[in-house]
């Protein structure tokens, strides 16, 4: 089980690093073993599955969408956590509500990720 404390440190410091803009500090909330999917990859890597399954592949699709927004910045509305997986709901790019929902492997690291967008 994650805590309470254990997932706003995580997801508090994920919000944190990206808007930072510093790629190596988001990355490091990954695994090598990650599952990432996003409308966002269709859009930006034009892949119309959605799904990045490398780390390699996902630092080139961050790279770029760090490109595409350059003032991306990030605001936290809540944390919410589970067994093995927390939820962060925060404001996005272009005024999008996003929830992305991270399943954590046992050392903290996001092994699963399935991003939601939508507007008001």
């Amino acid at each position: 089980m994650i805590t309470e404390n254990t997932a706003q440190h995580i997801g508090t410091e994920w919000v944190n690093d990206w808007n930072s803009h510093d790629l190596d500090k988001v990355m490091s909330h990954y695994s090598d073993d990650i599952h990432f999917t996003s409308p966002f990859v269709i859009k930006i890597n034009n892949d119309p599955t959605g799904v990045i399954n490398s780390k390699p592949a996902l630092r080139v699709y961050f790279e770029r969408a760090l490109n595409a927004y350059p003032d991306l910045h990030f605001e936290l509305y809540c944390i919410l956590s589970s067994v093995n997986s927390i939820v962060v709901y925060y404001k996005s790019v272009n005024n999008l509500f996003a929830a992305e929902l991270m399943e954590l492997d046992e050392e903290g690291k996001v092994v699963k990720v399935v991003a939601h967008y939508g507007s008001q």
